[in-house]
């Protein structure tokens, strides 16, 4: 038997912000490999597919690469249909490269469906668009942690892009303020740090480069994404008078104080 694997991107948080072809793939398939983090509401779906778990898990117990290699090129010769479910979308730090290239190798069929993103589940519920006309022209999609063969966790940062969205901060905030100054950004720039965005307890605070350390009580041991640069500013709301017609100009919105939150 030779069957077919899809890629679903799940999108992050709430099971509803799946897209409607992904929804048509779990009711079809077979066999879903999920990754961690998925919304268990997904399964209603997919009501006669067999669910494997192969999450992983940052700083604790995961399924190795290896292992998820070998389950996909495995189920395709049992059944006709393997749903490869991801958070968020599949092309966005989601090693969907080394996957494709396991089943290229195998011989096994690929689809990738595009999923949302957790960068725009946090700017939707921050309501701060990531671009904005004149001034925010560029995004960068960045993860800031690396860990080292020895466990030696290094937190990095840059500044190339207007728009800054970092993946996979959340223990490390304080560190994450300490390399954005190293990168250049100034101590007052704006930064929103949304944790379980899309889901309906999502987190929203926004605070400033130099106190982005007092974010992570406020988000401790939830998915977090930080945003820095012109797409965590706060979106200028046009004052009664000026909506009136008087004339008046309209000064551009400050950044909340520090550690201010948000209704999702």
């Amino acid at each position: 038997m030779s069957g077919r694997v899809v890629f679903v991107g799940a999108g992050p948080g709430a099971a509803d912000l799946i897209t409607l072809r992904g929804a048509r793939c779990l009711e079809a398939a077979d066999v879903v490999l999920a990754d961690a983090l998925i919304d268990p509401a997904l399964r209603e779906l997919a009501p006669r597919a067999r669910w494997v778990d192969v999450g992983k898990r940052g700083f604790a117990a995961a399924t190795s690469q290896a292992t998820i290699d070998a389950l996909l090129v495995h189920y395709p010769r049992q059944v006709s249909l393997v749903v490869r479910l991801k958070g968020g979308d599949p092309s966005v730090f989601g090693r969907l490269e080394e996957e494709l290239q396991a089943l290229a190798a195998a011989g096994i069929e690929a689809e990738v469906v595009p999923g949302v993103t957790a960068a725009l589940a946090a700017a939707a519920d921050a309501r701060r668009p990531l671009t904005r006309r004149g001034r925010g022209r560029s995004v960068a999609l960045t993860t800031a942690v690396a860990a080292g063969a020895d466990g030696t966790v290094t937190v990095t940062a840059r500044r190339g892009a207007d728009t800054e969205v970092f993946y996979m901060a959340g223990r490390h905030l304080a560190a994450l303020g300490r390399a954005l100054a190293r990168a250049g950004w100034a101590a007052h720039t704006p930064v929103c740090v949304v944790s379980r965005a899309g889901a309906a307890d999502a987190i929203v605070s926004t605070h400033a480069v130099d106190t982005l350390a007092e974010a992570g009580l406020l988000h401790a041991g939830r998915p977090t994404v930080v945003t820095v640069g012109v797409g965590a500013q706060a979106v200028a709301t046009a004052p009664q008078a000026a909506r009136a017609g008087t004339g008046k100009t309209l000064a551009a919105q400050q950044p909340r104080s520090s550690g201010q939150t948000l209704a999702p």
